[in-house]
């Protein structure tokens, strides 16, 4: 886990990404889709750290018909980034990966809809 890279402004763990070696996280400028990205530019413009942050969330975005990253953001609200990350970290060491090698899916994708996955969040603490 590189702690450094963090959440993206929707949600997503760039902390866990493996898709881009040397991507630095979306909230450091090093998301590829900036300029298209509907919580990008909506989070810069707004002054947000995340849509989590906002009082329109859970937005229509696209991002947010993913289950699993709505209940990250949904976390986020509740509760800390230093938290999530610690639970995710956990969470990986105990075989629960955030996304299989070479895939966008994982175990969080696996337990249903928001609720579940919040839940299993929430009893990780």
């Amino acid at each position: 886990m590189d702690r450094g890279k963090g959440f993206a402004y929707c949600g997503l763990a760039c902390c866990l990404c493996s898709e881009r070696e040397h991507c630095v996280g979306c909230r450091n400028d090093g998301c590829t889709g900036k300029d298209w990205c509907k919580h990008f530019v909506c989070c810069k413009a707004r002054g947000y750290t995340g849509c989590w942050a906002c009082p329109d969330f859970p937005c229509d975005a696209l991002m947010f018909a993913n289950p699993r990253i709505r209940a990250f953001a949904s976390f986020l609200q509740r509760h800390s980034e230093s938290e999530l990350a610690e639970i995710l970290e956990h969470n990986e060491a105990e075989g629960f990966v955030y996304h299989y090698e070479n895939k966008l899916v994982g175990d969080y994708d696996s337990l249903g809809d928001e609720d579940a996955i919040l839940s299993y969040l929430e009893h990780s603490l």
